[in-house]
């Protein structure tokens, strides 16, 4: 008669890694949104930057013309 015993550790050794894959798999999960959010973010303060750059631009050129009045 064969004991059921490796069978049932090697059932456990499976359900847990089961159980880890599927916690890691919700961690990663969670990095890739994370992820995804910094890059809109970061599309986001990039457009503000360049329309910050053009203003200023803009400001420079208003400044000049000014001191060649005065």
């Amino acid at each position: 008669m064969t004991s059921d015993k490796p069978c049932t550790a090697d059932a456990m050794l499976v359900l847990e890694l089961a159980t880890e894959n599927a916690l890691l798999r919700a961690q990663l999960a969670e990095a890739q949104d994370q992820c995804v959010e910094l890059a809109v973010d970061a599309g986001d303060l990039h457009a503000e930057i360049e329309a910050l750059r053009a203003e200023l631009e803009t400001l420079r050129a208003n400044a000049a013309k000014w001191q060649r009045v005065a």
